[in-house]
């Protein structure tokens, strides 16, 4: 039985005594081992920073902060901070009169599952005029700037790609949270007599039809690509050269001593981001009436509803005088523009109204 004892512990010394130093990563502990080299409790702790190095493995960087220890015969290196996932790690023991020895640690990325999507696009008709102004694109979360003209194409009927169709500017347009995309049409190609028209021709042709296209690759502000791509397919109607009217506009009037709403409807669709920002009720003293309000299907009509009761009397719809349609025609304005602005932004402040009576 002693015998056996003896022989045991021979073999354990022995293992011990043989086994090759080695370095490995530890991720409960979050630290790299240099193991199984008796040498390391020579080592004063002024050179465990040369004799064990761990930084990201890339050229030219410097090692990681963090704190060494001797821990029973073991190296043990803690990094200050925790290694970051998508990050790849190199640790390499040096021991002298052996050659290097390293291991790279590569810390998985987190799965994280695409959720941002394209929520919709306005117009939302798929009968667009064939000079056509913008597309407004909404997205469920904040989007990543910078990438709109590489992510979104315009496909033809055979989904060939059409060249150069969006005005692309040095700013994209965004609002402000960074999920309402503006994307203009080049206007060069949709006004008539200038030169890009003459010679690239127009990007939509009555009759034809044609796909908006985002690509699923744009990432979020997050850094994660989209759920899925979005398509929007529409057909192409003849060009829109008349200026908005507002006199064609119908006015269905509330009940007075309720908050019934009254709504306008429109002959034609308006621009989305300008009908839910030019439109006002206002009462005979010309206070603006508080209130909600709510933009129709394919944006014909616009619903208001009031904070309190309506009240006899006289009122007034006012509309501002950049109100659009889908190709840029404002009131009593045809589309002639020759610069391109925030939608935020305005060319011009004055109003055009519309009178009504609440009985």
């Amino acid at each position: 039985m002693l015998l056996l004892l003896v022989r045991g512990a021979l073999a354990a010394y022995l293992l011990l005594t043989f086994q090759s130093p080695a370095v490995r990563y530890d991720s409960g502990l979050n630290a790299f081992l240099l193991e199984n080299w008796p040498g390391a409790a020579a080592v004063t702790p002024d050179s465990y920073g040369e004799t064990f190095i761990v930084s990201v493995d890339a050229a030219d960087v410097p090692p990681l902060l963090g704190q060494y220890r001797l821990e029973r015969g073991v190296l043990v290196f803690v990094p200050q901070f925790p290694l970051q996932p998508g990050v790849r790690y190199r640790a390499t023991a040096r021991i002298p009169g052996s050659s290097p020895i390293s291991i790279v640690i590569d810390v998985p990325k987190a799965v994280v599952k695409a959720t941002t999507t394209v929520e919709r696009v306005y117009p939302s008709t798929n009968v667009l005029p064939e000079n056509q102004l913008k597309f407004y694109i909404h997205f469920s979360a904040a989007m990543a700037r910078g990438f709109a003209y590489d992510r979104i194409s315009l496909l033809d009927e055979s989904g060939k790609k059409i060249d150069a169709p969006f005005l692309e500017l040095g700013e994209e347009l965004w609002d402000p949270e960074g999920r309402r995309l503006t994307l203009f049409f080049d206007p060069g190609r949709i006004k008539r007599g200038l030169v890009s028209q003459q010679e690239l021709g127009i990007v939509l042709h009555e009759g034809k039809r044609y796909t908006l296209l985002i690509d699923k690759g744009w990432k979020d502000a997050g850094g994660n690509p989209l759920a899925e791509e979005f398509r929007k397919t529409f057909t192409v109607g003849g060009p829109d050269r008349k200026a908005v009217n507002i006199k064609s506009w119908k006015i269905r009037k509330p009940v007075a001593g309720s908050r019934s709403t009254l709504t306008v409807e429109f002959p034609e669709a308006l621009d989305h981001a300008l009908v839910g920002r030019e439109l006002d009720i206002v009462d005979s003293s010309g206070t603006s009436l508080r209130g909600s309000i709510s933009i129709g299907s394919l944006e014909k009509s616009w619903t208001f509803t009031p904070e309190i009761p309506w009240k006899k009397g006289a009122y007034e719809l006012r509309a501002g005088s950049v109100l659009a349609d889908l190709a840029g025609n404002m009131i009593d304005r045809p589309f002639e523009i020759d610069r391109f602005e925030r939608v935020d932004q305005v060319l011009d402040r004055s109003i055009h109204s519309i009178s009504f009576k609440v009985d």
